[in-house]
């Protein structure tokens, strides 16, 4: 292999010329010399003896005869940048290749040796006449030069200077191919984030653009480089809105936890749907994210049960001494399909006077890597965190471990009302370096264990933008993980700040398996109302590994469909398992699932109703169905059963009328096949009407959303 690089370096040198000072001397005074001679005279120039309006015209009309043709014009702006290239300081900068890593692009970028002349004494230069031929056939392209002045400063990297080429070496990824879209390289967050801890993203950036794409494609990149940054905030998968470009969808790396829609279902083929219910929003936080920014979120990016439970509602509440929730189930007609029937399962947790409430340790788990370097990401994150800490009380205790490259205890553990301390630890924190998320969950548990005693409750509360690029970075993987440290009483719930590089995968894993709750937080508001509003019901659980099993009647139903939920499906049999892990409801929770089902002899029925169907005792009983839940009080192991039948349809109240046009509003954003002509329009006079007491104006915002997704779908 070594041989074949020797002898195409040995080509490569014989094609190449060698700069010679001589010739080079020679063809600037030839072009000056041509120059001159284009002109119209070789003196000096004399002045007219016009004066008046008659200089005026004298001038234009000499000026206009005098003009040189394009030949000539292409000869001076050819020799004019060729001795821009090789006197200049900033030409050589363009000449001199990247630095490379590669070995490969090592061999083909070396110097020609001392003796390689052939390639010159066989290679003459053309002439300035030559020269004019060939640019009056094709003209010289643009330059950089157009958008990036070509000055030391223009190709400068934050925190590199010239006398720093290790720096600069160490800056510059691998060669990427360029993206055949757009020109630009195609980059890979993980591998980007290897360089010195020093730069930041930006610099990262601009080292990758100037160092990484090939040569003949940097006119290209940076042609495209002002609109890649204008979208740049656009995620993989995002559908992009009229007027703008597709291009901006290769700049993220986001993932998302979904599933496609839940399948229609044959009651007589599976009469029984089981679920693990689930109290999350981050969902609905970053569908309001992309409708904010001018586009329709990705369609995996919108799970519709959070969408649904994001809103408080006001349910009827368990009695005192009942079980710490209570469960309502009504059935009405469908918004979207007068021949299909809603059936709404509601779950109101009872709220403990917080009065009683044990002591908290909160250990705060802050990813301060670069990618956290942006005013919506760590910034936000320590104001987020300074809201919260007046809602806790004297007997709770802080602590904070940072992650970034690796992972170190910045606070230990303090009383909350030493709040000074702690909102001085919190200002401390700086991004830059690697993603060790992994060593970070390591510490914070470890740091959680020093705090823990009987009858308190401890919580690590992981804040990170979920890029994951050091350690545990497989959702998949993170289960055992996580499984192993919940069970010492220590849950685990994730806040999420920015987007570009979101990893809700690995987020919702993380709280999923950690019997937490996953938030993402977009706006100081959303922080108020997840840190503060809803600090009880996310940090004090009242009902452990809660699940829903409903059995509908086949001789009632004929189909059904479970809206949303689809990464929260259990087995049938896991119902009646207690080791199988589930959903946890916090204090003053909410919980709200929204079955569509079609009764037997409906017109919407899309499935041949079976000829040989058994009868059996079903045909005799009025229910539509049969709703089972179990939970487990905190601390036990064993489970309680509640049962609750579904009555023949009603008139929805307000609280469930919203949540069935939320319920209209996901599916429209995921394009779901079963609304038919009903749109945007209906599910905005719906929630409309049914906004209810909206003390906070949630619901208002969410008509707003909806407003801007009709347009954007347009």
């Amino acid at each position: 292999m070594t041989d074949d690089l020797d002898d195409l370096k040995s080509l490569m040198n014989m094609a190449t010329p060698r700069a010679d000072e001589t010739r080079r001397a020679e063809n600037i005074a030839l072009a000056r010399k041509n120059f001159d001679d284009l002109q119209g005279s070789r003196e000096a120039p004399r002045p007219t003896p016009a004066t008046g309006c008659n200089a005026l015209w004298t001038g234009v009309t000499t000026m206009l005869n005098a003009l040189t043709s394009k030949a000539a014009l292409g000869t001076t702006t050819a020799l004019v940048a060729c001795g821009f290239l090789f006197l200049t300081p900033q030409g050589q900068s363009l000449l001199t290749p990247p630095a490379a890593t590669d070995p490969v692009l090592t061999k083909l970028t070396e110097a020609p040796a001392a003796d390689d002349t052939l390639a010159f004494e066989s290679a003459e230069l053309r002439t300035a006449e030559e020269v004019a031929v060939v640019d009056a056939i094709s003209p010289p392209v643009s330059t950089v030069e157009r958008d990036h002045p070509l000055t030391p400063e223009a190709f400068a990297i934050e925190g590199i200077n010239e006398e720093e080429p290790a720096a600069m070496a160490a800056a510059t990824a691998p060669p990427m191919p360029a993206a055949p879209a757009t020109g630009l390289p195609s980059l890979n967050r993980s591998e980007a984030s290897q360089p010195s801890p020093s730069l930041t993203d930006t610099s990262r950036e601009s080292a990758r653009l100037y160092t990484t794409a090939p040569m003949e494609t940097v006119e290209e990149a940076e042609i495209a480089q002002p609109q890649a940054q204008a979208l740049s905030t656009l995620s993989v998968g995002d559908r992009i809105a009229p007027g703008q470009s597709p291009v901006a969808t290769q700049s993220t790396t986001e993932t998302y936890a979904n599933a496609a829609p839940n399948p229609l279902k044959i009651t007589s083929e599976e009469p029984v749907s089981t679920l693990s219910i689930d109290v999350d929003t981050a969902s609905y936080s970053v569908v309001r994210s992309s409708l904010s920014r001018g586009q329709l979120p990705p369609a995996n990016a919108v799970r519709i049960e959070e969408l649904i439970n994001y809103f408080p509602y006001d349910y009827p509440a368990p009695d005192a001494g009942d079980a710490p929730f209570r469960t309502t189930v009504s059935s009405f007609e469908t918004p979207w399909n007068p021949d299909t029937q809603l059936v709404h399962i509601a779950l109101q947790g009872q709220m403990p006077a917080l009065d009683d409430r044990p002591p908290l340790n909160l250990v705060f788990l802050i990813d301060t890597s670069g990618s956290m370097n942006s005013p919506e990401k760590l910034p936000l994150l320590k104001q987020s965190f300074r809201i919260m800490l007046d809602q806790l009380r004297a007997q709770d205790q802080v602590a904070i471990v940072e992650y970034a490259g690796s992972a170190g205890q910045v606070l230990a553990p303090t009383a909350a009302s030493d709040r000074e301390t702690i909102l001085q630890a919190l200002q401390s924190l700086g991004a830059g370096g690697s993603t060790n998320g992994q060593g970070g969950l390591e510490q914070a548990y470890a740091v959680a264990d020093t705090m823990a005693e009987d009858g308190e409750v401890s919580r690590v509360i992981l804040a990170t933008d979920g890029d994951f690029n050091v350690g545990i970075n497989n959702p998949e993987a993170l289960k055992d993980f996580i499984a192993d440290k919940r069970d010492t009483g220590t849950y685990v719930s994730v806040l999420g700040f920015g987007r570009g590089n979101l990893d809700d995968a690995t987020m919702q894993a993380l709280a999923q398996n950690g019997n937490g709750t996953a938030a993402y937080i977009d706006t100081l508001s959303e922080a108020q109302k997840v840190l503060v509003d809803q600090l009880s019901g996310a940090l004090f659980p009242i009902a452990g590994d809660v699940k829903v099993q409903v059995e509908f009647n086949p001789a009632r139903v004929a189909e059904y469909r479970l809206i949303g939920y689809e990464t929260r499906a259990l087995n049938r049999e896991d119902f009646n398992n207690d080791a199988v892990d589930a959903g946890e409801l916090g204090a003053g929770h909410t919980v709200t699932a929204i079955y569509e089902i079609t009764a037997v002899g409906s017109p919407a029925q899309l499935s041949d109703p079976l000829r040989y169907a058994p009868n059996t005792v079903a045909a005799t009983s009025e229910e539509l169905g049969y709703v089972k839940l179990r939970y487990k009080a905190p601390g036990e192991d064993i489970s309680r059963l509640i049962e609750t039948p579904i009555i023949g349809q009603s008139i929805p109240g307000t609280e469930a009328s919203f949540a069935a046009a939320i319920a209209g509003f996901g599916q429209l954003l995921r394009d779901d096949s079963y609304l038919g002509d009903w749109g945007y329009e209906d599910a905005i006079a719906l929630a409309n009407a049914n906004r209810g007491d909206d003390s906070f104006g949630y619901r208002t915002e969410a008509v707003q959303l909806m407003r801007l997704a009709q347009s954007l779908s347009k």
